[in-house]
């Protein structure tokens, strides 16, 4: 019979260098868990769940070919029902920081050798159409009781320059971006730069991040009217609440700092967010100086030619306007960034049924991602390039394949693509079915009522 330091033999490879053992005997005596001498133990479910989400997520059945371990599924299942949110929390956590401990000494990793970056986004991911993920997270509305599966609503936290997963809060379907920002604002020090769509830029997520020494930088909301003409009219603050005259912004405009570029003040709005609390929004300034500057986007392929955007780097001199549009389009990389996560790593479908499982499930894939990101640091350093150039499918493939102990070899460096474009497309065609518009039960009732029907037509 296979024992415990076997199994663990089998199953560390090369992320034993990054997630030894005695990382996860410290979390279990943390979190005072006591567990027989079994078969699978949190270490070996640890990294049996380790390598499941390194192979996208692969089915049990497959997993014990994998491992090449004998347990039953029942019994993996129940281990992983053992260990608690808060295990697989600490363990995400304690990756993150070695993760960035080995990046530390990077002196590319700060913008203008000042300012850490961060990319906030939201997106969504599946699950198993039970009861208890339904009531926690609901389905689009477009789909009838019975016929869709749960969707969570997911918002992400990247660093800039490593392209780690620094935060990962699912939350209903139905939850603004903004609902879970405030959370994020956690990981930020004094001087740090925090950008994203237009979702993200209101008064309220600028007030808080100047609140900590930080700086916002996001695309203007739609609803917000921008007007570069110098000495323009604007709304009094004491009629801001009320309804707006065409084409009259609600900020007051203060100076010019060039073309399409200027400082202008904004005012804090009458009503409170629904995602901050009265207080919190009471210990807010009344009004904030900010920075509004449209650029021109002169990438082929984009699917705008302007963007308006709204910061509060206000020094036109230690921040030009070029620079900070150019640090404005890293924030694309985001895209990519969950493409890795979703598509290659197939996070986009959880396989657990409840609410906990799901999450201990989203806190596996983002450790993972951290580790492949991780190599790819190390890859980076060792062969003299960008980590962004380095192939995240390589280094996964790597990572889940490797022995223990077996050097980092060269891995696959992308050429730079400057301008490159891709429609928005897919050339293979789907299945040509139906959408399911009833409950699978009713139509495999109606499919038999059909068959039986004609049985006895035809007799």
């Amino acid at each position: 019979m296979l024992t415990m330091t076997q199994a663990l033999a089998r199953l560390q490879g090369d992320t034993a260098r990054f997630l030894p053992d005695s990382l996860l005997r410290d979390l279990c005596e943390d979190l005072q868990l006591s567990f027989r001498e079994r078969l699978l133990t949190p270490l070996v479910t640890t990294r049996l769940f380790l390598r499941q989400v390194l192979h996208g997520n692969a089915p049990i059945a497959e997993l014990r070919r994998l491992a090449k371990t004998p347990f039953a599924e029942s019994s993996y299942c129940a281990a992983r029902i053992r260990l608690p949110l808060a295990f697989f929390q600490r363990l995400y956590r304690a990756v993150l920081g070695r993760c960035r401990a080995f990046t530390a000494d990077d002196c590319d990793a700060l913008w203008r050798g000042r300012h850490r970056v961060f990319f906030l986004d939201g997106s969504s991911f599946s699950m198993p159409d039970t009861p208890e993920l339904q009531e926690e997270f609901g389905q689009p509305g477009n789909q009838a009781a019975g016929c869709g599966f749960p969707v969570a609503h997911l918002l992400v936290q990247f660093e800039a320059h490593t392209g780690y997963l620094v935060r990962a809060i699912p939350s209903p379907l139905r939850t603004h971006d903004l609902s879970g920002a405030a959370a994020t604002h956690r990981e930020l020090r004094p001087g740090d730069i925090v950008g994203g769509d237009r979702a993200f830029c209101s008064y309220a997520h600028l007030a808080l991040l100047h609140q900590r020494d930080c700086f916002g930088l996001f695309r203007a909301h739609q609803r917000t009217i921008v007007s570069f003409e110098p000495g323009r009219p604007h709304r009094g603050r004491s009629r801001r609440s009320g309804p707006a005259e065409p084409g009259q912004p609600s900020s007051r405009w203060v100076r010019r700092l060039g073309r399409d570029d200027q400082l202008v003040e904004y005012f804090k709005p009458r009503e409170c967010p629904d995602w901050l609390t009265e207080a919190q929004y009471a210990a807010l300034p009344e009004s904030l100086l900010v920075r509004e500057l449209r650029v021109k986007v002169r990438t082929p392929g984009r699917r705008v030619r302007s963007l308006t955007l709204v910061t509060t780097l206000l020094d036109p001199r230690q921040y030009p306007k070029a620079a900070v549009a150019s640090l404005y389009e890293q924030r694309w990389a985001v895209e990519t960034n969950l493409k890795h996560l979703k598509q290659t790593m197939k996070m986009d479908v959880l396989r657990c049924e409840t609410y906990k499982g799901v999450c201990k499930e989203l806190m596996m894939f983002a450790a993972a991602y951290n580790l492949v990101r991780r190599v790819m640091a190390e890859a980076a350093r060792k062969q003299r390039v960008s980590p962004w150039r380095i192939s995240f499918v390589d280094a996964l493939r790597w990572l889940r394949e490797s022995e223990r102990g077996e050097e980092l070899p060269a891995l696959k460096v992308n050429p730079e693509r400057p301008g490159r474009v891709e429609p928005r497309k897919r050339k293979r065609r789907p299945k040509q079915y139906g959408l399911l518009n009833k409950p699978r039960a009713e139509l495999r009732e109606a499919l038999l009522h059909n068959s039986s029907t004609s049985k006895e037509d035809a007799a």
